[in-house]
């Protein structure tokens, strides 16, 4: 299950590019109120989350990738890597690298 402004979806890629939300290749921007960034949750397991800029990313499951230019990332297990340019990074246990140009990583 994927929040995204207090709207709900099912996906396994997320992509936040240019103001446009895709969900596996569908365009959901429309159905969303109009806001800058986003909260963003998601209950369960997710293959990738690429994101230009939200306010949080919740994982509460296992994720395959992440990239935020802008936001803080809170998740489970990541068999990937974690990349934020401007955020905090909280996770369990990362297989790949993970890296923030701004903000602290802790491995919970």
């Amino acid at each position: 299950m994927i929040v995204i402004g207090n709207k709900t979806f099912t996906g396994n890629n997320i992509t936040v590019s240019n103001n446009r939300i895709i969900i596996d290749g569908k365009d959901v921007t429309d159905s969303l109120p109009e806001q800058k960034t986003y909260n963003i949750e998601v209950t369960g397991d997710i293959q990738t989350l690429n994101v230009d800029a939200c306010n949080n990313l919740t994982v509460k499951g296992t994720v395959g990738s992440i990239k935020t230019l802008s936001g803080d990332v809170d998740c489970g297990d990541v068999t990937g890597s974690v990349t934020t340019m401007s955020g905090d990074v909280e996770c369990k246990n990362i297989s790949g690298s993970v890296s923030t140009m701004s903000g602290k990583i802790k491995h919970t």
